[in-house]
């Protein structure tokens, strides 16, 4: 018997949030069955920030994130994408946030392989130490990933 509840998917993503690729992997989910998105953006962190204080660092930079996607995820997703900014660690912010809000599963955007910090830190098995299904969402060389964010 299947639940008339939609799952509740997780949307980690930084300078990626906004890319084709995610956008296409949000349309391709809420295609197969209802779903509600939240997107999770951990807090970038710059410069001392990264080891003296992190969690004192503004959120405008992942709010401008927030603004640019959410957007386009809505549109994709069919309707309202909640969101989440979370702390600076991605695996922490993800643990956090499933932890939180009982997420079923997750979409993982990344960018591309060779630059990709979350990708050499092996991020998408770690997510999948959770137990949930995880989708990695690679962003093409050639999307536009906008500058500084």
């Amino acid at each position: 018997m299947e639940s008339s509840t939609p799952a509740r998917v997780l949307v980690v993503a930084a300078r990626t949030a906004a890319t084709p690729a995610l956008i296409e992997a949000v349309r391709q989910r809420a295609v197969r069955g209802p779903a509600a998105f939240t997107l999770l953006v951990p807090n970038p962190t710059h410069g001392l920030h990264t080891v003296v204080d992190p969690e004192d660092q503004g959120t405008g930079e992942a709010e401008a994130i927030v603004e640019l996607a959410r957007p386009l995820l809505e549109e994709a997703a069919g309707g309202p994408v909640e969101h989440i900014i979370g702390v600076e660690r991605p695996l922490d912010a993800i643990q956090d946030a499933v932890n939180l809000h009982g997420f079923d599963e997750i979409i993982l955007s990344t960018l591309p392989a060779r630059v990709s910090r979350w990708l050499k830190l092996d991020l998408p098995s770690k997510v999948g130490g959770l137990g949930l299904p995880v989708t990695t969402v690679t962003a093409r060389s050639s999307e536009g990933v906008p500058a500084g964010t």
